[in-house]
């Protein structure tokens, strides 16, 4: 599902680099804003989804759309992370962290299509 290489956090440190409780970043990946994965029972969140105020920019959004586009989690992990030559920073997750949401958002939505 996820590469074993992709760092991962757990839920305390997530809530700890966003200086929120741990409920706050569950009810974060309730309201579709972030997406865990499950290793050994554990949840844990790709270190690349967060930043120092919580989900990057542009990824909650790109989220909805691919959920909206009837992409299950595990799909929505796989392209994220999947290599595209044609967007800025190779991957969309690179993409979306350097400012690029715009685009990957447009490649989502066409994706639905």
């Amino acid at each position: 599902m996820l590469d074993p290489s992709v760092a991962v956090l757990t839920v305390a440190e997530v809530a700890d680099r966003i200086g929120q409780s741990e409920n706050k970043v569950r009810q974060m990946l309730r309201d579709g804003h972030l997406i865990a994965v499950r290793r050994d029972g554990a949840l844990f969140i790709p270190a690349d989804f967060v930043g120092t105020e919580g989900a990057i920019k542009g990824l909650p959004g790109t989220i909805t759309v691919l959920a909206d586009a009837g992409f299950s989690r595990t799909e929505m992990l796989r392209w994220l992370y999947s290599e595209d030559e044609s967007l800025p920073g190779v991957t969309p997750i690179n993409a979306l962290r350097t400012s690029h949401g715009t685009e990957v958002k447009r490649r989502a939505q066409a994706m639905a299509f």
